[in-house]
């Protein structure tokens, strides 16, 4: 029996793409199937949540998923990864040293932010690393003329920013927490706020003015608020 989005606490954004809004930090997790793979689009907080989204999926895409792409490195997005260690994993160049050499800053992140600690050492210790490293743009293939595009867009959040464009009508742009909705933007000791804005000019080009936009935490927005935060961030950094 086919499920539906709905059914499953999903949100469909668009013919075969939807994402999911995580509790606890209302991170965003996203999903595109097309005709022979299905792509996750980060991987939430905790090797259970993994595990859950890995089972959400598989019913809604009626296969397993196939790719992850993970849009930076913290904790909310990338500690499910291990539940998904058949997929091919994409993340920015560069992603793959932070995940490697600071995990134990991750772990103390994420028990800062609330996560139990048993959960953090649990996720680090099984922590996925990209083996597939965009240090610029990366198409996708997913069958039935679908693909993805995933784009290196950073730095700004952090030093490792990948977005994630699914071309149609309309087209969808997964981007991280270069954009949040549901909240100010968060500009930890990885950000890197004079490069920040640009990041944004390069989203924007890439999904266009009739794009979806979907932040890594908050409702999907569009075009026009992404402008208006990107030109909020550049005043608050006093750049241009």
């Amino acid at each position: 029996m086919t499920v539906t989005w709905e059914e499953l606490g999903w949100e469909r954004i668009a013919a075969g793409v939807g994402r999911c809004r995580l509790p606890g930090w209302d991170c965003t997790v996203g999903l595109v199937i097309g005709g022979d793979a299905a792509l996750m689009v980060d991987a939430g907080s905790g090797p259970a949540e993994g595990a859950r989204l890995r089972t959400e999926a598989r019913a809604l895409a009626g296969r397993a998923v196939t790719h992850l792409a993970l849009t930076h490195p913290h904790f909310d997005h990338v500690f499910g990864a291990a539940a998904f260690a058949d997929a091919e994993v994409f993340g920015a160049a560069g992603v793959e040293r932070v995940l490697a050499e600071e995990r134990e800053a991750l772990r103390r992140d994420a028990i800062g932010n609330g996560l139990h600690a048993r959960v953090a050492d649990e996720a680090v210790a099984a922590l996925t690393l990209p083996r597939h490293l965009v240090p610029d743009e990366w198409t996708l293939p997913l069958g039935d003329d679908r693909q993805a595009l995933l784009v290196n867009v950073g730095p700004g959040h952090t030093a490792h920013d990948l977005a994630v464009l699914v071309p149609g009508s309309p087209a969808v742009v997964f981007c991280g927490d270069l954009v949040e909705q549901s909240g100010e933007p968060q500009a930890g000791p990885d950000a890197v706020p004079a490069l920040w804005p640009a990041a944004l000019d390069r989203l924007l080009s890439l999904g266009g003015e009739d794009a979806l936009y979907v932040p890594g935490h908050g409702a999907v927005v569009d075009a026009g608020f992404v402008r208006a935060q990107r030109d909020a961030l550049a005043t608050r950094f006093g750049v241009s």
